[in-house]
């Protein structure tokens, strides 16, 4: 009979710690009160993250709080991958990113800026990873995982340490889901609020481990997949969510789209499709609580306004 490791299982207490670890390297990004149609809302602005996105906490905390190492290997629809190969130039370890051939241009190349080596492999995420973690094997070198590790996902955390501390009144924080690193991290930082964790209709990988039971591999479709393409929900996150769950929604691309647009339109915030899940979920009432916080996750994208 064959048997499985169960994966190491973060808490708020490495939320906590990552945070203090992590903190001189990265931006604590503002918070932001609006209104909008009659209602109020507060975006928390980690589009304005060095790199760009969320992914460098996370990264950050596994090299720093893993074991030494002086090179790493991932995979990555870009962001993970810039957060990724940014963490190891500040800390002085070598970094080979492994990419689908469509990554966006906007993520491609302020990842070559890095100096990391780039290695195109694909049409989609799960490709890029399984190439990579071979090669990882290959050559005995470590493999950091984009969300299915509990560094990564304690780090990336923090963003819901930092609402729960700077928008103390907000009784709600709305992620968009890929792999689950951010919304299983989030949980766990929220505080006690809920978490409202919302997929793509073309990319539910969540709700699919939830109604399974356990992980499994769904279709990858839509506008967002450059960056929540993830084709299988994190091991380690699923734990997480199993035990701390959170409230499910789903968007379509259109309703993206549309966020996306509105965002410029109200702000001036230029996101990638990703970033706009959160707000297209409250546009279309699907967010309960009456002082959400939504994660404006990512900025990297092609997509240009039009007004």
């Amino acid at each position: 009979m064959s048997t499985t490791t169960a994966p190491a299982v973060p808490t708020a207490t490495d939320v906590r710690a990552a945070a203090e670890r992590i903190s001189p390297h990265t931006r604590r990004t503002p918070v932001m009160r609006a209104e909008i149609d009659g209602r109020t809302l507060t975006l928390k602005l980690e589009q304005l993250q060095r790199t760009g996105a969320f992914k460098l906490r996370g990264a950050l905390n596994a090299l720093m709080g893993g074991e030494p190492t002086d090179r790493v290997i991932t995979a990555s629809g870009g962001n993970h991958g810039l957060g990724v190969a940014t963490a190891a130039k500040i800390l002085g370890v070598r970094a080979t990113v492994y990419v689908p051939e469509t990554v966006p241009e906007a993520k491609a190349v302020p990842l070559a800026a890095t100096g990391a080596e780039i290695v195109r492999v694909g049409e989609h995420y799960a490709v890029a990873a399984e190439a990579a973690r071979h090669q990882a094997e290959t050559e005995g070198i470590r493999y950091l995982h984009a969300f299915d590790d509990a560094l990564v996902v304690a780090g990336q955390g923090t963003v819901g340490l930092e609402v729960a501390a700077d928008a103390p009144e907000c009784d709600t924080i709305v992620v968009a889901v890929g792999g689950g690193g951010l919304a299983a991290g989030v949980r766990l930082g929220a505080d006690g609020r809920r978490v409202v964790a919302v997929e793509p209709e073309g990319c539910q990988s969540m709700h699919a481990a939830m109604a399974a039971g356990h992980p499994v591999t769904t279709p990858v479709e839509s506008v967002a997949s450059s960056a929540l393409g993830a084709a299988t929900l994190g091991r380690v996150p699923f734990e997480v969510l199993r035990a701390h769950p959170v409230t499910p929604a789903l968007v379509s691309d259109a309703e993206i789209i549309s966020a996306q647009t509105r965002l410029w339109q109200e702000f001036r915030i230029a996101t990638e499709p990703a970033a706009a899940v959160p707000f297209a979920a409250w546009l279309a009432g699907r967010v309960p609580g009456e002082n959400p916080c939504l994660v404006v996750c990512g900025a990297n994208a092609d997509w240009r306004p039009v007004d």
